[in-house]
């Protein structure tokens, strides 16, 4: 029972409330194992936590000790349950990196301190390096603070960038050892590294998806220039506005409830009627009736600012997708999680 009524508690509000029942320092242990963006979405959880009952604290926490108890064979298959626990927590392409780390002894440290920095910091740490080298960090980095760097970097090599890390296949020790020589000049790190599995053509369209539409067609059409396939390749997986009428009811109904009434408006003054309808199904009457009138009325807006609004509405959605709120499915049908 304990399970079923925790399951109804979103993960990063049960994850919240157990680092809150835990105390300061036991909270800060947890904390240090976890990725930046984890450590800000289970923050934010955190800090907006407001008069928790003791009756859900318990369920909680009964549930966490339940999961820990049935963990019986602990030492048997140690990886397989460590692969699927951290594909169920983090999604498949994101535990792919971190379990090479955890069971390759991959030395990223220096990796791991850039993901702290703000993306104009790491754009000048490393605008001047080799493109190669550009390619790995930026693969490395989650998707979002990727497209960021990648807008600030000269236009001359947002392509050269792009192209590499879509045809990356793994990464050389060799490789590795470069990068973390030069970022020793920066942080304290070894030269002792592991391959890791990072880049690829998902990489590159997940860092696509979060670039400005202007942006992101201009590098697109370059790459199609260079190599036709790898660019049709990159636009499969890629996730797009109108591929929003592939998420199921429920998950519409979840992201319309974190979207701003404005954003939705101007978002849909460029969306085909086909999600137009995807959204109106899923409202109440009324709200639906509102937001056609609001269209209506809504005077003609520039398509740099319906492309943006729809860039937020799709990053949301990203977000919402990373914590498993919602499911989005990509062009070529293959999930992303």
């Amino acid at each position: 029972m304990a399970n079923a009524e925790a399951a109804a508690i979103p993960g990063v509000e049960r994850a919240a409330i157990l680092l809150m029942s835990m105390g300061e320092n036991e909270a800060a242990q947890v904390l240090k194992h976890m990725e930046p963006k984890e450590v800000q979405k289970i923050g934010l959880a955190m800090a907006g936590l407001q008069n928790v009952s003791k009756s859900k604290a318990s369920t909680v926490l009964r549930n966490f000790i339940s999961t820990v108890q049935n963990e019986t064979a602990l030492g048997i298959g140690a990886q397989d349950y460590v692969k699927s626990m951290l594909i169920n927590a983090l999604g498949e392409d994101k535990a792919g990196s971190v379990l090479d780390r955890i069971l390759h002894g991959a030395n990223t440290k220096g990796l791991d301190t850039l993901k702290w920095m703000d993306p104009r910091a790491v754009s000048e740490l490393i605008r001047i390096e080799h493109p190669q080298i550009i390619s790995i960090v930026l693969a490395y980095l989650e998707s979002e603070q990727a497209a960021d760097v990648l807008a600030l970097l000269p236009d001359d090599i947002r392509f050269d960038v792009m192209m590499r890390i879509a045809t990356l296949d793994g990464i050389q020790p060799s490789a590795l050892n470069e990068l973390n020589e030069i970022l020793e000049k920066q942080f304290t790190g070894s030269t002792n590294v592991a391959s890791s599995s990072v880049g690829g053509i998902k990489t590159a369209a997940n860092i696509l998806n979060f670039m400005e539409t202007s942006t992101e067609s201009e590098i697109i059409e370059k790459v199609r220039e260079s190599d036709s396939g790898l660019a049709e390749r990159i636009e499969e997986l890629m996730f797009v506005f109108e591929d929003l009428v592939t998420v199921d009811d429920k998950g519409i109904q979840a992201l319309l409830r974190e979207v701003s009434s404005e954003s939705l408006v101007v978002a849909m003054k460029g969306a085909s009627e086909g999600i137009k309808e995807k959204i109106f199904n899923n409202m109440s009457k009324r709200a639906s009736e509102m937001l056609r009138d609001d269209l209506e009325v809504k005077g003609p807006v520039r398509l740099s600012e319906v492309e943006a609004a729809q860039k937020e509405i799709l990053s949301t959605a990203r977000k919402m997708a990373d914590a498993g709120d919602i499911a989005l499915g990509g062009k070529g049908g293959e999930e992303f999680v």
